[in-house]
């Protein structure tokens, strides 16, 4: 599960629909990188210790986040 960066709510999260996605995910896992491109992801937040919302991303092919559920 990734975290994301600058979104203190899940609000915060959908306003960012349309930028890159690489720049917004901080990886947690412990078992190497979780984003490997376009498709569907589960992320946290505000941050990776303090997890208070759940959100699924859709990052489309150009890298750009296209839904936020």
């Amino acid at each position: 599960m990734m975290s994301v960066y600058g979104c203190r709510t899940k609000k915060d999260l959908k306003t960012k629909v349309g930028t890159g996605a690489e720049s917004l995910f901080l990886e947690t896992s412990l078992f190497g990188a979780e984003y490997k491109g376009p498709g569907r992801y589960a992320v946290v937040g505000p941050s990776p210790t303090k997890r208070v919302w759940y959100a699924e991303v859709t990052v489309g092919a150009d890298g750009h986040i296209v839904k936020v559920s």
